[in-house]
């Protein structure tokens, strides 16, 4: 069923520490993906003594193992137990994976069979190679050739990677970056989240082991509407025109005038994340970063996980554009701070997903910083990735 090359389809899953793990987030390292079926049977067990006698390849770095168990005994039983880093189960008590993989098949007499496999994928998620599970002996010795012959992540594509993104100086002057940081350093900034699905609905969530940034948002002060007029003005001019001629897609609107800032002294971030995940957030196309200070900092780069470990930094007024759909993340600010002008761009047909997901969108806020039972409530419901 599964060819070397192929994508694999997105879903998410219980694991021991995650009630909904965003298996996308894995992207950016090797990883192998085992439907055991049930830990009960020899083979299995088998297979699973072959991956633990080699928990050092497992790092979550270079290499990621994680197994599918439809059997709710390898639980309740303590058969399979998670190893952080580097090696976890999926509880997939639904079969919904499984089915989805093609783990599961008819029998006769409208029976359903299980064929275990494994498949090994690359850091974007595609087929390396998959791997019938029975017999044992013959699945782990092409397991163990399959790794041997990995390259290093920077490598997985037998060339240097570059990330599907339009890198353009020269969007904003001097002049308008340093007054989008005054006027950020005049009127402050709060804390801000990320967006997670609680029960159909877009919730903003507070965690500091996935993110740590303040934003000053002023769409909706008057005073300062000449500033939003001059940033428009030289986003028509200078970037929308290159977004369509590198991209074929014709912008017609803007979500967000926000000024951001990265501290080193939190050390600012932003973990591997999408930003159209969400019922209030799909109708974002692509996203936009505007560097105000390039020179001032270090660290506070974009990253590509799916595209290896280089890293992007447009210089001083300058955009970096990509797909909202792409996995990024921005690395740690390790000295001074990072300032950017952060809107997302979308059509007039997602302009209309966007006011019919607009009930989804509750303005609560759950922030871990002020009680973990709460986060844990969210995370039971909604599932924020590790």
């Amino acid at each position: 069923m599964w060819l070397p090359g192929d994508p694999i389809p997105a879903f998410a899953a219980r694991t021991a520490s995650n009630p909904r793990y965003a298996f996308y987030t894995a992207a950016g390292r090797y990883v192998v993906l085992s439907f055991l079926g049930s830990a009960a049977q020899d083979d299995t067990r088998q297979v699973l003594r072959y991956v633990e006698e080699r928990r050092a390849l497992f790092d979550d770095s270079h290499l990621s193992f994680f197994g599918v168990s439809i059997d709710p005994n390898d639980e309740a039983l303590g058969r399979l137990r998670d190893m952080i880093p580097g090696i976890r189960y999926f509880r997939d008590l639904d079969r919904k994976v499984s089915r989805q993989y093609g783990a599961l098949a008819s029998g006769p007499a409208s029976t359903t069979l299980y064929r275990p496999f494994t498949l090994v994928l690359d850091p974007m998620l595609r087929v390396i190679a998959s791997i019938p599970l029975l017999p044992a002996e013959h699945h782990n010795k092409v397991l163990g050739d399959t790794l041997q012959r990995l390259p290093p992540v920077a490598e997985h594509a037998g060339t240097a990677m570059h990330a599907p993104v339009l890198i353009l100086p020269r969007v904003f002057e001097a002049d308008l970056c340093r007054e989008l940081i005054a006027v950020y350093e005049q009127y402050g900034g709060r804390e801000s989240g990320f967006m997670r699905e609680v029960d159909g609905k877009t919730v903003e969530v507070r965690e500091h082991r996935f993110k740590r940034r303040d934003d000053f948002e002023f769409e909706k002060r008057p005073e300062l509407a000449p500033l939003r007029e001059a940033i428009l003005a030289r986003l028509r001019r200078r970037l929308l025109p290159e977004i369509k001629r590198a991209f074929q897609f014709e912008v017609t609107r803007m979500e967000r005038y926000i000024v951001a800032r990265y501290d080193s002294d939190e050390g600012g971030f932003f973990r591997p994340h999408k930003d159209n995940t969400t019922p209030g957030t799909a109708h974002r196309r692509f996203a936009c970063t505007i560097n105000l200070n390039a020179e001032d900092y270090t660290g506070g780069d974009l990253r590509f996980p799916e595209f290896g470990r280089r890293s992007y930094r447009a210089p001083s007024g300058g955009a970096v554009v990509f797909s909202c759909s792409l996995l990024h993340e921005a690395t740690p600010v390790t000295s001074g701070a990072r300032y950017a002008f952060l809107p997302f761009f979308y059509d007039e047909q997602a302009a209309r997903q966007r006011e019919h997901n607009a009930p989804s969108l509750t303005g609560q806020v759950f922030d871990h910083a002020k009680g973990q039972d709460e986060y844990a409530a969210l995370a039971q419901e909604a599932g924020a990735t590790e």
